[in-house]
Order: C-alpha cells, then sequence, then structure tokens
C-alpha cells in the first residue's frame, strides 16, 4: 500500500481575531469547503501561491457578499461557481491551461488510486482525457478520485445533489471509455 504525503492544507481555519468578526456559518462554511477548495484550486492553477490567492478571493468575495450569498438558491453552488471563475480567469490571465496533469500534488494523489487507473495513465493517457472532459463531468472526476472525496461531500463542495454527481460520474466514466476505447470502465464503480 502507498503511503501519501501529508495534505498541505489539513489545518486551515480562520483566524480567531476574524472569526470573531465574521459570522458564524460564514466561518463554518469556511472551515467546511477551504481545503477542497484549495485542493483543487492547486491541480488546476499548478502553484500552491495561485491557489492560495484565488481561494482567498473567492472567501473574501464570500465574506463581504455573504448576506446575499445566502438568498441564493444554493450556497455551495454560488461559492463553487465563484471558485471556478477565480481559477479561470486566473488561467486566463496566465495564459496557460489547467494544470492538472503537471501538478505534482496530482501525482501524490495518483498513489492512492486504484492500479488500474494507474496503468491506464502511463499507457493510454487518462489524465489528458480528463482534462478534456466537460466542466462539470471533470470537477466530478477530480473531486472523487483524484483529491479522493466521497461521491456525496463531492455533492456537498460542488452544490449539487448525490444522484447529479453520481450521474456526471456515470457519463465521465462513459466519455473516459469511449475515448480511452475501454470496455470495463463503466457504471461499476462504488460510491
Amino acid at each position: 500500500m502507498t503511503r501519501q504525503s501529508p495534505d498541505p492544507w489539513s489545518r486551515q481555519a480562520v483566524r480567531e481575531d476574524l472569526a470573531a468578526a465574521l459570522p458564524a456559518d460564514f466561518v463554518a462554511f469556511y472551515s467546511t469547503h477551504h481545503r477542497a477548495y484549495l485542493r483543487y484550486a492547486h491541480l488546476q492553477l499548478g502553484s500552491r501561491a495561485l491557489a492560495e490567492q484565488a481561494v482567498e478571493d473567492v472567501f473574501v468575495r464570500l465574506a463581504v457578499q455573504w448576506p446575499h450569498v445566502l438568498r441564493r438558491p444554493s450556497v455551495q453552488a454560488y461559492a463553487w461557481t465563484a471558485l471556478q471563475d477565480a481559477v479561470t480567469e486566473r488561467l486566463r490571465v496566465l495564459a496557460r491551461d489547467r494544470a492538472l496533469v503537471q501538478t505534482a500534488s496530482f501525482a501524490a494523489a495518483r498513489d492512492a488510486l486504484r492500479s488500474e487507473m494507474e496503468t491506464l495513465e502511463s499507457g493510454l493517457g487518462l489524465y489528458a482525457a480528463i482534462a478534456r472532459l466537460p466542466e462539470r463531468h471533470y470537477d466530478a472526476i477530480v473531486l472523487h478520485y483524484v483529491l479522493g472525496y466521497p461521491q456525496r461531500e463531492v455533492a456537498e463542495v460542488m452544490g449539487i445533489s448525490y444522484p447529479t454527481v453520481r450521474s456526471h460520474l456515470r457519463g465521465a466514466r462513459r466519455r473516459l471509455a469511449r475515448d480511452l476505447r475501454l470496455a470495463w470502465f463503466t457504471d461499476s464503480e462504488e460510491a
């Protein structure tokens, strides 16, 4: 069994002085989502510093707009879209594509994947195929398979329903199977 390296963002929390000045529900949202947002942004941007800047910008924006954010149909979906916008804007300014394949943390996460997926990556370009998926399928695959979040947590982070996550994963697996010409990469995945 491969040992994973420690998560560099495992202890992120709102500073105590700020937590006292912010609404408790915002602090709870931050505490729940900050780590996942950082890990996702790092995979996309390829830099810890860029990821931290993007995520902090998102949380500052959310904090400033918190009463408005709470009136949205889904706080999670609104915040996830804000994160995606921040990452996309940074990639646009840098004139770069997603850094998924090159990101060092992706290599560490890859070590935890099933041996079949590691074999596919080396022989068939699985990660390049993942990078070509439509946005929602891509996000679900990255959060679930690459970063290791359970499907229910993926739903929470993305602000969508659990059945929708399952649908995105199923659609992504089908597309990957088609793109990689695989028969076995289908609906047999577990939650």
